[in-house]
């Protein structure tokens, strides 16, 4: 089981933990880099979002994503998409952690990734759609292992969704070790909610 000394994370920073049927993954929050991004994964752990979800997309020399669907691949209800933060300066690189996303700037959900080698073609280069770049919020304090073994899980297509772990791999939780400066005790201020868009 993973395990983490709190101590040695800068205290404005949130922690949480990810518990996986392949095991545990502790995750370094970037409350003041990332605020409306933490802010939004915070709320979505405390109201139990992340429980029974899996990493539904699994690519071995690219990234492992998840907290969206459920084993059947079912699509979790959301609340509203938040503004993109990826021009935070952090980057998208192996251990980090970021928001998933459509083609839309600004319509991250509950989804994450993890990135499992560098990807920095995914950080913000223009504000345009195709050049603002994933929001990092986060890196992985323990648990790289884990988030290894996950990576090398055989995949397949299921439906219209691909690179699907033949095995689940479920998040069977999500707890919050320690808040931070800046996460918030109760849900998302209407006022970080991106503006709804017609283009969807």
């Amino acid at each position: 089981m993973s395990t983490i000394d709190l101590t040695e994370i800068a205290a404005e920073n949130s922690v949480v933990k990810f518990e996986t049927s392949k095991g545990d993954i502790i995750v370094e929050l970037f409350d003041t880099k990332a605020p409306i991004t933490v802010k939004n994964i915070v709320s979505y752990i405390d109201e139990g979002f992340y429980t029974d979800t899996i990493f539904h997309r699994v690519i071995p020399n690219f990234m492992i994503q998840g907290g969206g669907l459920t084993a059947d691949l079912q699509t979790k209800k959301t609340k509203a998409p938040i503004k993109n933060e990826a021009t935070n300066g952090l980057s998208n690189t192996r251990g980090t952690i970021a928001m998933a996303r459509t083609g839309i700037i600004d319509s991250a959900t509950a989804q994450f990734f993890i990135n499992v080698v560098d990807n920095s073609f995914l950080n913000f280069r223009a504000p345009t759609n195709e050049g603002y770049g994933y929001t990092v919020f986060g890196k992985v304090k323990t648990g790289m292992d884990i988030v290894d073994k996950i990576r090398d899980t055989k995949t397949g297509t299921v439906g219209y969704y691909e690179n699907v772990p033949k095995e689940p791999v479920m998040i069977k939780s999500a707890t919050i070790l320690r808040r931070g400066d800046s996460a918030p005790t109760l849900s998302v201020d209407a006022a970080e909610i991106a503006p709804s868009r017609s283009d969807k």
